[in-house]
């Protein structure tokens, strides 16, 4: 007992730890090839938050557990929207008013229920897995797009034009991004060793440890930008954040997941998990995009309302888990 939460808690340390050092050498490598950071900002620093996710499915699908895979992708979602920004609008309500992410949050929603039209038959397939990812190509096409056409009063420009560092030697940019991958590398191996073992000595299902434990540990690099940027009043960053994460989850994670190792999905998936991922998206989309104020505003009722949202979901799956 104490060597299996003692593998993930330090997996856990190394994700965190790893996925913040990740993202200041990929963001600050990007800038200074001269890419712009609101490019940065959409594309890259959405991919380096969301690499502890990818990392511990591609791992988990490769040592035969696809389910943890799925479990932690759609648990990272429902973390990401009830966790961390529920948290981050407690600390300062949020108003999002930047055009670009007005045009992001319809993305999230088409990109939250593509899934659910190739799932409909109960499988992950390479096909399925094949769609996702051209899916992710074509979105990281139109990010590009987006950005060269992002005003220059936009706040989500300027937000992220504090927040790319634009100090760091490019040597030093590409220590930071090899430290990083290093230790995400480790934390996901540990974090899925740990995982596969509290799985089969407790029986407990892969999916509910993914929708949980790894779900919550993968969150953490988006939950440290998130208070910070709610900190230093940056609305526009926090959600451009979660969005971005978002939907690297649906269409990364699990596109790889599924190349990796194809599966049937257990039946919570589809019938529980992933309507309340859904369910919590769209909350979010109606609250933060308001077309008549072109602005939306998260206040600290709807921060609250996330996170008894994500505390009752998770009481519950552990009710369940619990009682069979």
């Amino acid at each position: 007992m104490l060597l299996i939460v003692s593998t993930i808690f330090i997996g856990l340390a190394l994700l965190a730890w790893g996925g913040d050092r990740f993202i200041i050498g990929a963001s600050a490598s990007a800038r200074n090839l001269g890419v712009p950071p609101i490019l940065v900002g959409l594309t890259i620093v959405g991919f380096a938050t969301s690499a502890p996710e990818m990392l511990v499915s591609a791992l988990a699908a490769w040592s035969g557990t696809p389910g943890l895979a799925i479990g932690n992708a759609i648990g990272s979602n429902i973390a990401n929207l009830g966790l961390v920004l529920g948290t981050a609008v407690l600390i300062q309500p949020l108003v999002a008013q930047s055009k670009t992410l007005r045009r992001e949050l319809p993305a999230l929603l088409a990109v939250t229920f593509l899934p659910v039209l190739l799932f409909i038959d109960g499988e992950l397939s390479v096909m399925d897995a094949v769609i996702l990812l051209a899916g992710l190509a074509a979105l990281l096409y139109w990010l590009t797009v987006l950005s060269s056409r992002a005003s220059v009063l936009d706040p989500l420009r300027a937000e992220y034009e504090a927040e790319i560092p634009e100090d760091v030697p490019m040597s030093k940019a590409l220590l930071w991004l090899a430290i990083g991958l290093g230790a995400l590398l480790g934390g996901a191996e540990l974090l899925v060793y740990g995982a596969e073992t509290a799985a089969r000595a407790f029986g407990i299902s892969e999916v509910v440890i993914g929708l949980t434990v790894v779900a919550i540990g993968t969150s953490l690099p988006e939950l440290a930008v998130s208070i910070a940027g709610a900190r230093k009043n940056e609305p526009d960053l926090v959600l451009g954040n979660v969005i971005g994460s978002n939907i690297f989850n649906l269409l990364a994670v699990i596109g790889i997941a599924g190349i990796i190792a194809p599966h049937r999905f257990e039946p919570g998936i589809l019938s529980v998990h992933y309507p309340v991922m859904a369910g919590i998206t769209v909350a979010v989309f109606v609250l933060a995009y308001n077309r008549r104020k072109h602005r939306g505003r998260l206040g600290r009722g709807a921060g609250a309302a996330m996170l008894i949202s994500f505390t009752v979901y998770h009481a519950v799956v552990a009710w369940h888990t619990l009682a069979t």
